[in-house]
C-alpha cells in the first residue's frame, strides 16, 4: 500500500491510471476507522475488481465544524487506520494536510466553496449550519484529486450520502455514488468513530437511537394508513427524555428520495434522529418498514 500526502502527489497518480484505464474506487473519511468504514472499502473493491484501484483518503475536514464543535478532540489514529488499510486491501491511503487541501499561497484565505442549497436544508442542515458546505466542497475537491469512478459512502449519514449524489448529478461529475448498508454493533449501535467519546455507562444508554427507530417502526406497521408525526415526535421525545444522559436534538420523518418532511408517517418514509448522550452526539436513520 502506497500512502500519499500531497495533492499533486495524488493527481499524478489519479492522471497516470486514467490514462491506463484504470478503475478506481474513492473510500473518503475522516480516519479513526472500524468495521463501518472497512465494509465500504470491501464494496469500493467489488466495484472496481482486483485490477483496479482503491483509494481511501483520511482527512478531519475543518470547513465542516463549525467553532464549537469537536474539531480539536476528534479522535486521529493514523498508525492504526494505515494497519487496518494495509491489511484490507487498500491501494493507496491518502493524507492530506490543512495546508494541501485549503491553501494560501498568496497569503490570502481560501475562498472557494461548493455549496449545495437542496436536499442539504433541514436535519443536519439545520443543526450545523454551513456543515454541508464544507462537505460538499471537500468532496468535490477529492473527486478532482483521485479521479474515481466510483466513491462509496455509509447509510448512516443518510442526508450527507444525498448531498453527495445532488452534488454529482447537478455538477455532471462522472462518479457513480454508492451508498453502502450502516454497520451495527450487535445492540443495534451504528459504529461512528464517535463512539469512543462514550463512557460505559453512556454506551449501554447510546441504544436509544435504534430503539426508537425499531419502535417507531412497529408503530408503522400497526398503523397502515399512517400515523401523524407530531404524534410520534411527541413519543421519541419522552423516550429519549425517559434514558439519564440522552437529550433529543431532532427527529424527522421525511421522502427518502427528496428529503422533503411530511406530516403523515407511513412505510416507506425515512426516518432520521440525532441525539446527544452526555456530551456526545450521535445520529442515526432507517427507513420505515
Amino acid at each position: 500500500m502506497r500512502m500519499v500526502t500531497s495533492v499533486a502527489g495524488m493527481q499524478r497518480l489519479a492522471q497516470r491510471w486514467q490514462r491506463q484505464g484504470v478503475r478506481v474506487g474513492l473510500v473518503p473519511t475522516m480516519g479513526c476507522l472500524h468495521a463501518g468504514h472497512l465494509s465500504l472499502v470491501a464494496e469500493a473493491r467489488r466495484r472496481v475488481g482486483a485490477r483496479g484501484v482503491v483509494v481511501v483518503s483520511v482527512y478531519v475536514n475543518p470547513t465542516q465544524f463549525a467553532p464549537h464543535e469537536d474539531l480539536a478532540k476528534y479522535p486521529r489514529t493514523l498508525a492504526e487506520d494505515r494497519r487496518q488499510c494495509r491489511a484490507a486491501g487498500v491501494d493507496v491511503l491518502f493524507v492530506p494536510g490543512d495546508a494541501e487541501m485549503y491553501p494560501r499561497p498568496d497569503g490570502a484565505a481560501f475562498s472557494t466553496y461548493v455549496v449545495e442549497e437542496g436536499v442539504s436544508q433541514g436535519l443536519e442542515g439545520a443543526a450545523r449550519p454551513r456543515h454541508f458546505r464544507g462537505v460538499t466542497t471537500v468532496v468535490a475537491k477529492l473527486f478532482h484529486l483521485v479521479l474515481p469512478a466510483v466513491a462509496v459512502f455509509g447509510a448512516k449519514d443518510y442526508q450527507q450520502a444525498a448531498v453527495v449524489q445532488r452534488m454529482v448529478r447537478d455538477l455532471a461529475f462522472p462518479v457513480e455514488v454508492v451508498v453502502a448498508p450502516t454497520v451495527r454493533e450487535p445492540d443495534g449501535l451504528a459504529l461512528s468513530s464517535r463512539n469512543q467519546y462514550l463512557e460505559p455507562e453512556e454506551r449501554r444508554q447510546a441504544t436509544v437511537l435504534w430503539r426508537c427507530l425499531q419502535w417507531a417502526r412497529e408503530q408503522v406497521r400497526a398503523h397502515p394508513h399512517g400515523i401523524p408525526v407530531s404524534v410520534l415526535r411527541a413519543a421519541i421525545k419522552r423516550r429519549v427524555g425517559q434514558v439519564p444522559a440522552g437529550r433529543l436534538d431532532y427527529v424527522a420523518w421525511f421522502d427518502p428520495e427528496t428529503l422533503a418532511p411530511v406530516k403523515v408517517v407511513k412505510r416507506g418514509t425515512q426516518m432520521a434522529l440525532a441525539v446527544f448522550v452526555g456530551r456526545t452526539r450521535l445520529i442515526d436513520n432507517a427507513r420505515m418498514e
